[in-house]
């Protein structure tokens, strides 16, 4: 189909808060005349629609809104034009259609949240008269192939039309992704752009087709002209594809036929993925293009003249994957076999990067990179060792690897075994959430050599227990490893060997697993480490048993008589600014990103320091920068192209303390109990002048003034799954777990910045608060937020209750597995507590005096409560 660009619709994009710093800087200022002005530049520069959004965390869009239509209703030479009103939230999208004149566009709707939600804005907007653009995204996510982005178009089109919506008014955007990032499986997005648009258009009649053309070019944000040359290219064969409108500076578009002609095959070549190497080649011009002639130096490329066995190792060591299949073709070429290739010089490469790892001198994040060339090494060889039929490279070992039943982290389990994999093991990967009987029956069928079992929280520790002593009445035999956060040699000991007669070692973290698994498989080092390490364990549980106590427990009664003695005369409790709960349906990922707590990340790829000090570690200080490099180019990637989408519910309930209980009602008269919080209180005994700590301490008591807790349930982790299924398909277990950890680090993230706006805004008991990200780090704020699982109330099994409370699952879609664990796993949880002496502390060691009342107050068996508080449990 092809098709005039003089019908195409150029959609301003600056009058939007999150498209224009500028736009955005004027209506915080609240200059409403300045900011309608930039409204009339976009018309006067050719927008045919101009898109307003006021999405902001910091800003009421819902009054903005329509406070922004009205002043540009009465100006004649804007309003000539259409507007399209923009809004992640629906209030604000109702807001604006209410005083909008003639006919409006909604931006926007889509299946994300279920075909019912769907329809019944639908409905809304059909009621307004307005048309209407319906995203490229369902319930498993953003569609980022042609075949996703025309089945969910064809979806919602049949969904739409069959309840009467005119076909004329459904506009769809089938999502434009940036190209030429430098990953391959983005290299055909402008393709599936506009391959699929020419399907809709084909296929929907009377449909329409809109993008964010900027998202084409962000790989080359700070070069406009390349930009601009980018969206030019990239329009000129969208539009003859069918594509109606897009969100453009019109004012900024070059023309195609004035592109310089290398400038234009070079871009087109991207934009078309003609050629393998298209981005390395517009990479090579685009600093002449810039603006200041400087052309962007080339990186050495000395090493390329080497012999190709040197050249794959150099490529492994460095982690430079760009020549990986050309010289992996070389490699086949010169050997007698192509499994050859795998035993020579890509074994004799990775035995130097585990040699420079074992010394020290390279770290984890640098090994995941020599994996992922090796893995894309060895995927290219695959098709040729098949068609000789010649069997693969014989394996150290085979293991088969597991998160257990209940548990769904994993992070540290791929990164044990990409590890593993780099030193020549076979690793079958379950996955999360595996029954005991599959892991056995998995071991069993593969004849495996060993099996390592991962957890991250304590009800995990259970179900270790429950593999061991399963694999021993099965008279199984093979090593059982023990890994994961909760896990630790103590408890391997005390807890989980007695179950299980064959070899079984705790694994500190993935630098000493392949120590272990390699001893393990040795002939003649096997059984003298199996003896001693079981000497070691009998050892732990010899001396703990014999042991004098460390911590003495008082008798309940005793700690109740020590409790904490907050000031509750001085302080008068602040009511919140809503009872219920408050929805973030979709937190803006930009407004978290500020608040991201980096140490932990940098624990995760088992780096050891403190961000930012860790950057210019003697050490590890240039792994640390690199990992921190790519670990922002691809959180940019991430909130530009909107990979994740983040969650969150926050609630707050009228409060009182009740012993150990917190009484949770209806409403302030407190008249009528709405659930209730069980605590546990600290039973050590104390020195002189320091009390048994117990949350409901740091509530008002019943009969005392009102008071008020919180709880809130946030996650960063929707829309993660397609990404991870990429980087799996590609072979890329770094930028796998590079994803998975700057989603745990943002969702960690929207819990401090949920916290911060809670203390100044929601229940808003400190409102003048001004603390720098490194004193919320340190948690020098009034108030505290503690998690159930964690030590300030220890007991999983609270979750349930608090995500009743909050209609978590429905409002944030986190839902909770058997034994607590949250999915996504980017997700934290927690209640909110305002009394300016609250405090974390840990509960520690309990007796079963406040096992037995714990177990009546809750109305459990005393065996339950075991159950769930078996890590508190005094010996």
């Amino acid at each position: 189909m092809t098709r005039p660009t003089a019908q195409f619709i150029n959609i301003g994009e600056r009058t939007n808060v999150a498209g224009s710093a500028k736009f955005k800087k004027l209506i915080f200022e609240e200059k409403y005349d300045e900011a309608v002005a930039i409204a009339r530049q976009q018309v006067e520069g050719g927008a045919q629609i101009i898109d307003i959004n006021f999405d902001d965390a910091m800003l009421d869009a819902e009054t903005a809104m329509p406070k922004f239509l009205k002043l540009i209703a009465a100006e004649p030479d804007i309003a000539r034009v259409p507007v399209m009103i923009d809004s992640s939230k629906w209030h604000v999208i109702e807001a604006g259609l209410k005083c909008v004149q003639g006919k409006a566009v909604v931006n926007s709707i889509s299946l994300k949240e279920g075909e019912e939600p769907f329809l019944a804005q639908a409905r809304r907007v059909m009621r307004y008269g307005a048309a209407v653009v319906v995203m490229a995204f369902d319930e498993k996510g953003q569609a980022d192939t042609v075949e996703r982005k025309f089945n969910i178009c064809k979806r919602s089109y049949e969904l739409l039309t069959g309840i009467g919506f005119p076909p004329e008014d459904i506009i769809f955007d089938p999502n434009i992704f940036a190209v030429a990032t430098g990953i391959e499986e983005h290299n055909n997005y402008g393709v599936d752009f506009i391959e699929a648009t020419r399907l809709i258009k084909t296929h929907l009649p009377y449909a329409k087709i809109s993008g964010g053309v900027s998202n084409v070019s962000f790989s080359f944000r700070g070069n406009d002209p390349v930009r601009e040359a980018m969206h030019s290219v990239f329009l000129y064969h969208a539009i003859r594809a069918g594509m109606d409108m897009g969100i453009v500076n019109a004012g900024q578009l070059a023309v195609y036929a004035d592109i310089p002609a290398e400038l234009r095959e070079r871009v087109e070549d991207v934009i078309l993925n003609r050629r393998p190497d298209a981005t390395e080649r517009l990479l090579d011009i685009a600093g002449d293009y810039k603006g200041d002639g400087v052309k962007a130096q080339k990186a050495d490329l000395s090493w390329r003249e080497a012999p190709v066995a040197k050249r794959l190792e150099y490529a492994l060591v460095k982690g430079i994957s760009d020549y990986i299949e050309e010289d992996t073709e070389e490699a086949r070429q010169e050997a007698s076999a192509p499994i050859q290739v795998i035993e020579g010089p890509l074994m004799d490469g990775m035995n130097v990067v585990g040699d420079l790892f074992g010394s020290g001198q390279m770290f984890l994040p640098q090994v995941v990179k020599s994996a992922r060339v090796m893995k894309q090494s060895v995927a290219y060889l695959q098709p040729f060792i098949e068609a000789e039929k010649q069997e693969g490279s014989k394996a150290k070992g085979r293991i088969v690897m597991a998160t257990v039943k209940g548990d769904v982290h994993d992070i540290g389990k791929n990164i044990v075994g990409v590890v593993l994999q780099c030193n020549n093991f076979e690793v079958i990967d379950l996955g999360v959430m595996v029954p005991w009987a599959d892991i056995l029956k998995a071991a069993n069928d593969s004849d495996a050599d060993m099996i390592g079992l991962s957890g991250l929280i304590t009800p995990s520790l259970d179900e270790m227990c429950t593999v061991a002593a399963e694999m021993e009445r099965a008279g199984m035999k093979i090593p059982l490893l023990i890994g994961g956060a909760t896990t630790s040699r103590v408890h391997t000991a005390v807890k989980i060997e007695p179950n299980y007669s064959g070899p079984l070692v705790h694994v500190l973290d993935a630098s000493r697993a392949v120590g272990v698994a390699s001893t393990l498989m040795s002939v003649d080092l096997k059984a003298p480490f199996v003896e001693k390490t079981a000497a070691e364990y009998e050892d732990i549980r010899v001396k703990r048993a014999a042991a004098p106590k460390a911590d003495r427990l008082v008798t309940l009664d005793a700690a109740r008589e020590n409790k904490a003695m907050p000031d509750f005369e001085g302080f008068t409790p602040v009511r919140p600014t809503f009872t219920g709960v408050k929805v973030f349906d979709d937190y803006p990922l930009e407004d978290l990103v500020e608040r991201i707590d980096w140490t932990p990340f940098f624990r995760t790829w088992e780096l050891a320091g403190n961000y930012p000090a860790i950057l210019d570690d003697a050490v590890v200080g240039e792994s640390a920068r690199s990992l921190f490099a790519d670990a922002q180019a691809m959180l940019k990637q991430v909130i530009a192209e909107k990979w994740l989408t983040a969650k969150g519910v926050v609630g707050f309930w009228p409060a009182a303390a009740e012993g150990d209980d917190i009484v949770l009602y209806t409403g302030d008269n407190r008249d009528e109990e709405l659930s209730r919080i069980y605590c546990l209180r600290q039973q050590v005994e104390k020195r002189a002048g320091r009390a048994n700590d117990c949350l409901s301490d740091f509530v008002a008591p019943i009969g005392t003034k009102p008071d008020w807790v919180g709880g809130f349930a946030v996650t960063a982790g929707h829309g993660i799954e397609p990404h991870l299924a990429r980087f799996k398909a590609a072979h890329d277990d770094y930028s796998d777990i590079m994803l998975k950890a700057i989603a745990d680090r943002l969702a960690e993230a929207f819990a401090e910045r949920l916290h911060e706006r809670v203390r100044k805004e929601f229940w808003a008991y400190a409102p003048d608060e001004a603390l720098a990200n490194e004193d919320l780090i340190k948690e020098r704020y009034q108030g505290i937020r503690p998690a159930p699982g964690y030590p300030a109330c220890p007991d999983h099994s609270a979750k349930p209750e608090l995500f009743r409370l909050l209609d978590a699952t429905e409002k944030a879609g986190i839902v909770l597995t058997e034994s607590f664990a949250m999915v996504p796993t980017a997700a934290v949880s927690g209640y909110y507590f305002a009394h300016p002496e609250a405090r974390y502390f840990g509960v520690g060691k309990i007796g079963e005096d406040q096992v037995a009342d714990y177990a009546e107050r809750r109305g459990i068996s005393i065996d339950e409560a075991k159950r769930f508080l078996r890590p508190n449990l005094a010996d």
